[in-house]
């Protein structure tokens, strides 16, 4: 059962850090292709935060927020993988950030061939995000395994 949970749990990573491993090749000095695409979405993620919540987003490179998410990445995916709790809340914290930007389905109508595919990959990541909350969840619902003290055994005589 251990050896199964660690395969799964590399298997569920190897998503996340071929993916930092990926962007941190092709980072450059501008961001990388990550940047390019990343650039519009933002842009347009921000403008519906300010006009429908009314926040400020403050001006963020780019290439910031490309280091950032291989940060969450590779770190969260390889802490994921030891079984830390903290690589899973490294990793949602990456996936609460990139899901609406990146996936931006709700920008297109339902007939636009773009909607499909950005709503299918929405709905992959957010099944991944589900994931790690039920890792979370279940890691917290096994109480921790307590040392039992040997208690020196009394000499009769």
């Amino acid at each position: 059962m251990a050896f199964t949970s660690f395969l799964g749990r590399v298997l569920f990573a190897s998503v996340f850090i071929l993916s930092a491993y990926q962007e941190f090749n092709e980072f450059g000095v501008d961001g990388g292709p990550a940047a390019k695409a990343l650039k519009p979405k933002f842009g347009v993620f921000t403008s519906h935060v300010q006009s429908h919540a009314g926040i400020q987003v403050p001006e963020i490179e780019i290439k910031h927020l490309v280091s950032a998410a291989i940060f969450l990445k590779g770190t969260g995916g390889i802490l994921f993988i030891i079984g830390s709790s903290l690589g899973a809340y490294l990793l949602i914290i990456h996936q609460l950030i990139a899901i609406p930007i990146l996936y931006d389905f709700y920008n297109y109508d339902s007939e636009e061939k773009e909607f499909n595919q950005l709503f299918i990959k929405f709905t992959q990541n957010m099944a991944l995000y589900g994931a790690l909350l039920f890792f979370i969840g279940m890691k917290n619902s096994f109480p921790r395994r307590q040392h039992k003290k040997k208690v020196p055994k009394t000499k009769t005589v």
